[in-house]
C-alpha cells in the first residue's frame, strides 16, 4: 500500500512538471507574438489562493495597442487569450477601472502593464 501512494504521488508530481512545461512554452510563443508587433508592458496580479492573472499589451509607435494576451488561472490549464476589445485604443484611454469594472485582478494588471517604466 505505501508503494503504490508513493508511486501515485511520483506519477502526479511529474505529470505536475510536464503540464507546467507545457502552459510556459504556450505563454512564450504568445509573448514572442506579441514582442514582434512593439513595445510591450506587462502586468501581474494574484495570490497565492486566487486566480492569478498575467496581461501584456504591445504597443506601437503611436502608443496604440496592436497585441493584448491576458492569461488567468489557478491551474495549469489556464490559456493565454487576446483581448481583442482593446486593440487600437491608445495607452491614455486604457482605464482599469472602466475596462474591467469588477475585475480587481485584472485592474491590477492592467495598471502595472500601461504603467510608465523608469
Amino acid at each position: 500500500m505505501t508503494q503504490a501512494f508513493i508511486i501515485f504521488a511520483v506519477l502526479a508530481w511529474l505529470l505536475q512538471i510536464a503540464f507546467g512545461w507545457w502552459q510556459l512554452q504556450r505563454f512564450n510563443r504568445a509573448f514572442d507574438g506579441l514582442c514582434q508587433l512593439g513595445t510591450v508592458g506587462v502586468g501581474r496580479s494574484g495570490g497565492r489562493f486566487r486566480p492569478r492573472v498575467v496581461l501584456a499589451l504591445a504597443f506601437d509607435t503611436e502608443q496604440r495597442v496592436c497585441g493584448s494576451m491576458l492569461m488567468r488561472g489557478l491551474t495549469i490549464f489556464a490559456q493565454p487569450r487576446q483581448l481583442a476589445r482593446l486593440h487600437g485604443l491608445h495607452q491614455r484611454d486604457l482605464i482599469p477601472d472602466v475596462i474591467f469594472p469588477e475585475d480587481r485582478a485584472c485592474q491590477t494588471a492592467l495598471s502595472l502593464a500601461i504603467a510608465p517604466k523608469s
